[in-house]
């Protein structure tokens, strides 16, 4: 894991170019003895855990059991990275029109299984919409602690504190 984090902080003097982030991206395994302690389901609602975070940029793992949703959400102008580790998710991505009144246009819906890279996402929801257990693994640039949620339901727009479930592997 120090090897990527170097990797990152190297990455991260240049603004994370999409071409390079996808690069280590695609050639990094991540040892799995070393996330082990990050794979913490939840009944209701899907989880993160936090590996390391600097001013730059933060490592997550997030895991989804059938039925758990990120709603349509931003990402404060920052990029967003996340590689599928395990099972499949529902990515979908969208473009905003107007914040008032709300008017969001669905870019795509993707299937993302193993492997699949998502990002830098902009605006989008992530469900897992399967019959099995997800995990991700993230890369945020300059970690911002709330974020918009657009609900279409509703047609309004509010923020939402971003909150850990784990952090360095001690639970919050």
């Amino acid at each position: 894991m120090d090897n990527l984090i170097h990797s990152i902080k190297e990455l991260s003097k240049e603004n994370f170019p999409n071409h390079k982030v996808y690069d280590l991206l695609e050639n990094y395994t991540l040892p799995q003895n070393e996330i082990q302690d990050y794979i913490l389901f939840d009944n209701d609602k899907y989880t993160r855990h936090l590996i390391y975070k600097d001013d730059d940029f933060e490592i997550l793992i997030m895991c989804w059991r059938p039925g758990h949703k990120a709603p349509i959400h931003g990402h404060e102008g920052e990029k967003c990275f996340m590689r599928v580790e395990r099972g499949s998710l529902l990515f979908t991505n969208y473009d905003l029109i107007s914040k008032d009144p709300l008017e969001l246009t669905k870019i795509d819906s993707v299937k993302g299984e193993v492997g699949y890279l998502d990002g830098p996402a902009d605006i989008h929801s992530v469900e897992n919409v399967f019959d099995e257990n997800s995990i991700t693994f993230h890369i945020y640039s300059k970690p911002y602690s709330e974020c918009d949620i657009f609900d279409l339901k509703t047609g309004s727009t509010y923020r939402k504190k971003l909150e850990y479930d784990t952090a360095y592997k001690n639970p919050l």
